[in-house]
């Protein structure tokens, strides 16, 4: 059993400095904070944000304490539909979520820039400064005070020290690497509608767990409907070549064999490539080369393969992390050398039962963020905090407009229950409305289904721009 966690009572005041150093902000940033239980989540992914909007509506509106959310970005986006927003099916605008609005509306603060140290003497988070598209600075290196931290900062794409893959490959861990991704999909359809002869537009995507799957689905999709945009020259059969690249014996590795089989099936079947126990060893501006010497040609390259924890994060502060930089947390989610610091999602290994750390699931983000919503209120108030126990819930895959398919657990016979088709789609569907559920209520969600549904009737099914 680990260390008993730390109590602070309700609204005790810090004996510890809270000073600048450096000339740099400090510490609370007025007397009501100094007053207050300091909470301040780092990271507003799936998790983060769902905790700093239930903090807020808790505590911040009553005053119990003062929630503060730190994000590099100025607004979220829900990481799963990064593949859909890549292939234009989605738009990114139309699902972005202004962190500062967010904010004011469920009663904590916002303060933009990425965490790049920490200063546990003094309880102080350290912040990078920020700079806008021309390179001027919009926000200083600064330090904020905390009580309780919560690192949600999610994971970043893997790359195994292969060469090439950052300056040659897109990998889909931000909205503007989607939109990067996209407006490049465009460019190849527009220049190869104007060639002479026949050009073959060719993606090659590295990783066959749930985005590499996902992303080659609704690309076949969306080159189909961008072919019927005037984009005549293009026969997307004959002149589009999609390579999905897996190093294991089978795609989504993470996943029951059953549903692998099923989704390399459904692929094969769309047209796309599958290449599996093929290492890529090498990425350059014209392709991918994998182990063996053989060679792809592909204008579009994306890397999707394996996840670690951001580089900053190891041993930051003298906590315990893992060879994927992840902090290493107890089952109660607080960090193995502080009670003060706590960790969740992606960025987070936190045990279970069987002796393995919690898969890097949006699930388990939400449960995490459902759970310390109430432990951190508890520690607040200074009551024990409760353990977490990770429930799998299943997986689905999305093949886009096509079909879905995944695993439920039965939680009543406990075995599991194999969904396809139309009933898969809906409960795919029905992840996200659950994400914005956390984020919105009933009411705005609902509304904001029924504009969504009218809009795409009016709209091009794949954004063209």
């Amino acid at each position: 059993m680990g260390p008993q966690p730390e109590v602070i009572l309700k609204g005790q005041v810090p004996t510890r400095p809270v000073g600048g150093q450096g000339g740099v902000e400090s510490g609370p940033s007025s007397l009501a904070e100094q007053r207050t239980h300091r909470i301040v989540v780092v990271g507003g992914g799936a998790g983060g944000l769902e905790l700093v909007t239930r903090l807020g509506d808790r505590l911040g509106r009553q005053g119990g304490a003062h929630v503060t959310l730190i994000d590099a970005s100025r607004t979220h986006v829900w990481k799963p539909l990064l593949h859909e927003f890549a292939a234009g099916t989605l738009g990114i605008d139309d699902h972005a979520l202004d962190y500062i609005a967010q904010a004011r509306w469920h009663h904590f603060s916002f303060r933009l820039g990425a965490m790049e140290g920490l200063d546990r003497e003094h309880r102080e988070v350290i912040i990078a400064p920020s700079y806008s598209e021309e390179g001027e600075e919009v926000t200083p290196r600064r330090r904020i005070g905390y009580d309780t931290l919560v690192v949600a900062v999610g994971s970043m794409n893997n790359d195994f020290g292969t060469p090439g893959v950052r300056e040659h490959a897109i990998q889909l861990e931000t909205k503007e690497d989607a939109g990067r991704f996209h407006r490049r999909l465009i460019d190849a359809c527009l220049r190869a509608n104007t060639q002479p002869e026949p050009e073959r537009i060719s993606v090659a995507v590295v990783g066959g767990g749930a985005t590499g799957v996902e992303l080659c689905a609704e690309l076949h999709n969306a080159m189909r409907v961008l072919a019927s945009y005037g984009l005549d020259r293009i026969d997307p059969r004959r002149d589009v070549r999609i390579v999905l690249i897996e190093a294991g014996p089978r795609i989504l590795p993470a996943l029951p064999e059953r549903l692998s089989k099923a989704a390399s099936e459904l692929l094969k079947n769309l047209g796309v490539e599958v290449m599996t126990a093929r290492r890529v060893i090498g990425v350059d501006a014209k392709g991918v080369t994998l182990d063996g010497g053989e060679r792809i040609d592909a204008g579009l390259r994306v890397w999707a393969a394996g996840i670690k924890a951001p580089a900053f994060l190891k041993e930051i502060g003298g906590l315990e992390t893992n060879r994927l930089n992840q902090l290493v947390v107890r089952d109660t989610l607080q960090t193995t050398r502080d009670d003060a610091i706590f960790a969740l999602g992606d960025c987070a290994a936190a045990p279970m039962a069987d002796g393995k750390t919690v898969p890097p699931r949006a699930q388990a983000a939400h449960q995490q963020a459902s759970l310390l919503a109430r432990s951190i209120a508890a520690r607040v108030e200074g009551r024990p905090l409760r353990p977490f126990r990770y429930r799998d819930f299943g997986s689905l895959v999305s093949f886009g407009e096509y079909t879905a398919i995944g695993n439920l657990m039965g939680r009543l016979t406990g075995r599991n229950l194999w969904v396809a088709g139309l009933f898969a789609r809906l409960m795919y569907w029905s992840l996200y409305r659950m994400h914005l559920l956390a984020l919105h209520g009933v009411v705005r969600v609902a509304l904001d289904t029924l504009d969504d549904w009218i809009t795409r009737r009016h709209e091009p099914r794949v954004k063209l721009h």
